[in-house]
C-alpha cells in the first residue's frame, strides 16, 4: 500500500484523568493557567520512605463511570481508561452500536498494570494463605485488562491490543491505532495510555533507582524540568484517551476535528536498560521518522510537548535531540513539559500529552513550563517558562521516551478541510 492510498486520521474526541483534572476541559484548563499537581502522598502512609511526593488524581469516584460491581472487580489503572475513554466517546459523538461495533477497535497503553492489585494480593497470601487469594487478582493485574475493560464498556468490538512498552505505552498505542486507520483496519479507535503506580512497592522501587526527586518540603517546587536545580521525576497517575477517526468516515458523520494525526516514529537505543544513549541519537530518529511520515519539514512544526521529565539525564539529552532533529528550526520552536504539572504518568504519559499536543493546535495555546526558574545552560532552548502562550500552531510532535531505550514522537497537523 502507497502513502496515496492510506487512509487519513483525526482526533474528534478526548478525555482525561489526571492529576491537575478529571475531564478534558478541567486539565486542559489546568495546564493553561499552570495549575500544581504534585503534594505529599495521601493514599498510603509514605513517611518511611525516602521520596513522600507524587501527582495524584484527587477527586475521582468510578462510580461515575461504572457500576459498583464493575469498580470493585477494576485495578484503578483500569477504571481510569475507562473513564477517559467514556468521557472521548462522548466528547466525539460517537454512537458505538451494531452496524459499527466490528470497526471501532481499543488499543491502550500501560507501563506496569495492577501493581496496587499485585501487592495487596501478596499480602493476603502471606498472612491468610494461596486459598484466599482473589480469583479475580490475576484479571485485575494484567495490563491488558484496560483496554479489554474499555471494549466491554464501549462495544467496541474492532481490533483490541495493549501496548507496554515503559513510558513510551501510551504513546505507542495512539501511533498502533493510527496504523490501523491508515491500513482500513478500522474506522475509528480509542487509544492512549494510563497508570496507577503510586503505591508502596512502585514509590519504593523508583526511588532505589535513584529515579525519583526527594523535594518532599516543597511538592509543588519539585518537578521541574530542564532546570538546573532538578533532582528527578515525580510520579503521577491518570489516563488520557484519544478517538482516532478515518477522516472519511468522521466527514461522513459530521464530527468535530480537532486536528489530524500524520506522522508515528518509533526506535530503540539498544543502549542501556534505565539511560538514553548519550547525545539522544535515538530520540532524534524517533522525531526524524515522524515528521518524514507526516510530509512535514522541521520548519513546519510550531510546538514540541517535550517528553522532559526533570531527570539529569532526560532533559539535556532530549534537548540534544530536538537540535539534531529539527536543525536550525530548532531555537524558534516552542516547547514544554507538561509533566512539570502533572508528574510523570509512565506508561499514561503519553496519552495525557498527545491530549495536551492536540489541544494546543486545536486552540492555538502552549501549556508552559512551570517551576522553570534557573535553566540549565545544558537546555538552552524555548521551554515556555511559567505562563502559556497564545501562537497559531501549523503542526506539533508530542515525544515520549521509555527505559529499554524505547523512543516514540507523534506528529499532528491543523486539519485544513477541502472545499
Amino acid at each position: 500500500m502507497t502513502n496515496n492510498e492510506l487512509k487519513r486520521a483525526v482526533v474528534t474526541g478526548m478525555g482525561a484523568i489526571t492529576p491537575i483534572g478529571n475531564t478534558l476541559s478541567d486539565y486542559w484548563d489546568g495546564l493553561l493557567i499552570g495549575k500544581n499537581g504534585i503534594g505529599l502522598i495521601t493514599q498510603f502512609d509514605a513517611s518511611q520512605h525516602k521520596c513522600r511526593i507524587a501527582g495524584e488524581v484527587k477527586g475521582f469516584d468510578p462510580h461515575d463511570y461504572m457500576e459498583r460491581k464493575q469498580v470493585k472487580h477494576a485495578d484503578r489503572f483500569a477504571q481510569f481508561a475507562i473513564a477517559a475513554s467514556k468521557q472521548a466517546v462522548a466528547d466525539a459523538e460517537l454512537e458505538i452500536n451494531d452496524l459499527n461495533a466490528e470497526q471501532v477497535g481499543v488499543i491502550i497503553g500501560t507501563g506496569i498494570g495492577g501493581l496496587k492489585v499485585l501487592e495487596n494480593q501478596q499480602e493476603i497470601y502471606l498472612n491468610r494463605g494461596p486459598s484466599k487469594c482473589s480469583p479475580f487478582m490475576i484479571p485485575m493485574m494484567i495490563g491488558n485488562m484496560a483496554a479489554g475493560l474499555t471494549a466491554i464498556h464501549t462495544g467496541a468490538k474492532g481490533p483490541n491490543s495493549c501496548t507496554t512498552s515503559a513510558c513510551a505505552s501510551g504513546s505507542n498505542a495512539i501511533g498502533d491505532a493510527f496504523r490501523l486507520i491508515q491500513r482500513g483496519y478500522a474506522q475509528a479507535m480509542i487509544c492512549g495510555g494510563t497508570e496507577s503506580a503510586v503505591t508502596p512497592l512502585g514509590l519504593a522501587g523508583f526511588a532505589s533507582a535513584k529515579a525519583l526527586s526527594i523535594r518532599n518540603d516543597d511538592p509543588a517546587h519539585a518537578s521541574r524540568p530542564f532546570d538546573r536545580d532538578r533532582d528527578g521525576f515525580v510520579m503521577g497517575e491518570g489516563g488520557g484517551i484519544l478517538i482516532l477517526e478515518e477522516l472519511e468516515y468522521a466527514l461522513s458523520r459530521e464530527a468535530r476535528i480537532y486536528a489530524e494525526i500524520v506522522g508515528y516514529g518509533m526506535t530503540c537505543d539498544a543502549y542501556h536498560m534505565t539511560s538514553p544513549v548519550p547525545g539522544g541519537d535515538g530520540a532524534t530518529r524517533a522525531m526524524q521518522l515522524a515528521m518524514k511520515d507526516g510530509s512535514l519539514t522541521p520548519a513546519q512544526i510550531s510546538y514540541i510537548n517535550a517528553h522532559g521529565t526533570s531527570t539529569p539525564a532526560n532533559d539535556p539529552t532530549e534537548t540534544k535531540a530536538i537540535k539534531k532533529a529539527l536543525g536550525e528550526s530548532s531555537s524558534q520552536i516552542a516547547i514544554s513539559s507538561t509533566k512539570s504539572m502533572t508528574g510523570h504518568l509512565l506508561g499514561g504519559s503519553g496519552g495525557i500529552e498527545a491530549v495536551a499536543t492536540v489541544m494546543a493546535i486545536a486552540y492555538g495555546k502552549i501549556p508552559p513550563t512551570i517551576n522553570l526558574e534557573n535553566p540549565d545552560s545544558e537546555c538552552d532552548l524555548d521551554y515556555v517558562p511559567h505562563k502559556s502562550r497564545s501562537k497559531s500552531l501549523e503542526a506539533a510532535l508530542s515525544n515520549s521516551f521509555g527505559f529499554g531505550g524505547h523512543n516514540v514522537t507523534l506528529a499532528f497537523k491543523k486539519y485544513v478541510p477541502k472545499y
